[in-house]
């Protein structure tokens, strides 16, 4: 993992976030996800990967008080804490591997577009989805976009793990009720178009 971590470090390190592929100055889909959830603002929710994004900018706009950001580059953390201020004494920050963390609480909503489709081998997904399952509450509520079929095979110069609607719902399906899964582009700075697998799920 140190190498993957180096990877993000130096990604992070030379090129602004607007020069990413993954950059949204807006998170419009997450963020029309959430607001239909009816969460209480005090709801404990986590962006997994997420890094330098603007999610959490405006999760704290719409009054959402207990909010964790966990990523494996820490140069990410440090940019949206840089960008935040004094706001971003409201955040949680979490330097890790999400396959190797122990979370010391529960999410009402756990959110993650960024880490799960780099989770290449099957030990990385089998951790991944143990601690989604132990950190999420019951009836707690699991948002992924990832890389679908049709999307990229390499992000950032990693290879990637693709998903189509139907590797969702299998790999989900016994633990989660499926609420939502649907095909989403994404254009990148460059214009350039992505097709994500965007799901919403509910814990049983």
């Amino acid at each position: 993992m140190k190498d993957l971590k180096s990877h993000w470090e130096n990604i992070y390190s030379t090129k602004e976030f607007e020069e990413t592929s993954w950059f949204q100055e807006k998170p419009e889909t997450s963020l029309k996800i959430i607001q239909s959830l009816g969460l209480s603002k005090k709801a404990q929710i986590i962006d997994i990967g997420g890094g330098n994004s603007f999610l959490v900018d405006h999760l704290l706009k719409l009054g959402y008080k207990n909010i964790s950001v966990l990523d494996i580059s820490e140069m990410a953390l440090e940019k949206a804490k840089e960008r935040l201020g004094e706001k971003s004494e409201q955040v949680n920050w979490i330097c890790s591997d999400v396959t190797e963390y122990n979370f010391e609480q529960e999410f009402e909503l756990w959110h993650d577009r960024a880490a799960f489709h780099f989770l290449t081998e099957d030990s990385q997904v089998e951790n991944y989805i143990s601690r989604l399952k132990t950190s999420l509450r019951s009836g707690g509520y699991f948002i992924l976009g990832t890389f679908s079929e049709n999307g990229p095979d390499k992000c950032s110069g990693i290879e990637i793990r693709k998903y189509s609607s139907m590797d969702l719902q299998e790999l989900f399906e016994k633990d989660f009720e499926i609420v939502r899964l649907e095909n989403l582009d994404h254009k990148t700075p460059w214009d350039a178009v992505q097709n994500f697998t965007f799901g919403l799920f509910r814990k049983k």
